[in-house]
């Protein structure tokens, strides 16, 4: 008879390795969308990067080639982590997210009137909202998923001053656990988006804001606490849009010109106006990848904002559609991942990470077509930008994680074994 082979021994790190495959759909998704990012950013950014700045026509396009590089090995780096050793970074991760946003205010701006960026030497510039993205999402998915009895539940809170409060109203008002972790978690969305907007980012608020509404919903807090404070919203939205004075100088002005299309101190509508003749020129088919003329020195920037308008100029209303759906899909398939992940907590990993990229995306378009004011937020895989597209695949990463261990088909993973009626015998010997 032959010997039986001895078990491979297991190596030192194996307990935090995955070894099953991941879904292959998200991540064709994401290359796919990367890929044409980086072409559409070569194409919009040459004019500029040559005449305006560089003296390089492939600047920008090296720059975030060498970057999508890394944040491609960095991806299936953090793909193959086992996903809930994920939780040891996310008190961690939320206090260095913390941290860089009070730096960021310290440091000398590096455009006038805005303190977004951190100086680093030998890579450029780096913007700690991003960092503060990813950790919110971290940091809501490990303490919802740790706290979700709490949340659901109706304990009460055992504390002298609740206690107080119950005496008050003679045993009218009982202070449950589900209240206090709502102020827990509201007030680090709260003061994580103060921090933003000190920066003068109303955008990266907005979407701070946005990912943490997402994140308690899912979180499963009780339903009437999102009518009040969607009530509270709209009413705040309509006061500032009717009275956009009351905000920053810079934020005003934006809504007063999007509100009024002929206003032009300062050239305000310029950028927009001309996003729009970039639109409205591409027509159904598109002038034809190259063969931009807004690029030209017309549309401020082109590679970073508003590169969605020269798509639209340059592959039309087709190429413009296209894109939009592999978002879609891509969001869609995240959502998938997390509605078929094993625990709570990859499903809000994986759900929140893509509702972030997805409604970046879709304030990116809206911007660019005027259907809301010009907030200045980037198109994912797309803008330039190198140390955000790192972190935007690093949490592509997260994502395949998770799909390692959904109920779905996995790349890589071996077919299952054709027993035929032997299973049914062995059912019913058993």
């Amino acid at each position: 008879m032959e010997k039986a082979k001895p078990a491979r021994k297991r190596g030192i790190l194996s307990e935090y390795i995955a070894e099953s495959g991941f879904d292959i759909t998200f991540l064709v998704l994401v290359l796919t969308l990367l890929t044409i990012g980086l072409v559409m950013l070569f194409s919009a950014s040459y004019t500029y990067a040559y005449y305006y700045e560089h003296g390089d026509s492939t600047f920008y396009f090296v720059k975030q080639l060498e970057f999508a590089l890394i944040g491609i090995v960095a991806m299936f780096a953090i793909s193959k982590i086992k996903y809930e050793y994920l939780k040891i970074g996310a008190v961690i991760g939320i206090g260095v997210a913390v941290l860089l946003l009070g730096i960021v205010l310290l440091v000398p701006e590096q455009v006038p009137g805005f303190k977004r960026w951190i100086p680093v030497p030998g890579i450029g510039t780096f913007q700690p909202s991003e960092v503060a993205k990813l950790a919110l999402i971290l940091f809501c998915a490990w303490g919802m998923d740790k706290d979700h009895k709490k949340i659901v539940g109706k304990i009460p809170v055992e504390s002298e001053w609740a206690k107080k409060i119950q005496g008050i109203t003679n045993g009218k008002i009982t202070v449950y656990k589900s209240l206090t972790s709502l102020f827990i978690y509201g007030g680090v969305i709260v003061f994580i988006a103060g921090l933003v907007y000190a920066e003068n980012h109303v955008s990266g608020t907005v979407l701070i804001l946005a990912i943490g509404v997402v994140m308690l919903w899912m979180g499963e807090f009780k339903s009437h606490w999102f009518i009040i404070g969607g009530t509270l919203a709209i009413l705040m939205i309509i006061i500032f849009v009717l009275n956009p004075q009351l905000l920053e100088n810079y934020a005003g002005e934006r809504i007063t010109a999007w509100l009024d299309k002929d206003y032009s101190p300062g050239d305000k509508r310029w950028q927009i106006n001309q996003s729009l003749y970039a639109i409205g020129s591409g027509g159904f088919l598109g002038e034809g990848l190259g063969n931009s003329k807004q690029k030209h020195l017309y549309v401020s920037e082109p590679q970073n904002d508003f590169i969605f308008s020269i798509v639209c100029e340059e592959l039309g209303f087709i190429g413009a559609a296209i894109i939009i759906i592999l978002f879609i899909l891509l969001v869609w398939r995240g959502i998938v991942i997390g509605m078929k992940a094993r625990d709570r907590f990859g499903a809000l990993l994986s759900i929140g990470i893509v509702f972030q990229v997805g409604l970046q995306a879709a304030l990116n378009i809206a911007v660019v077509t005027d259907t809301i004011p010009n907030t200045g937020i980037s198109l994912p895989f797309f803008s330039a930008g190198g140390t955000s597209l790192c972190i935007l695949l690093f949490e592509m990463g997260i994502v395949l994680g998770v799909s390692r261990y959904s109920r779905l088909p996995k790349a890589d993973a071996p077919a299952p074994a054709r027993t035929g009626s032997r299973v049914k015998q062995n059912k019913a010997g058993d």
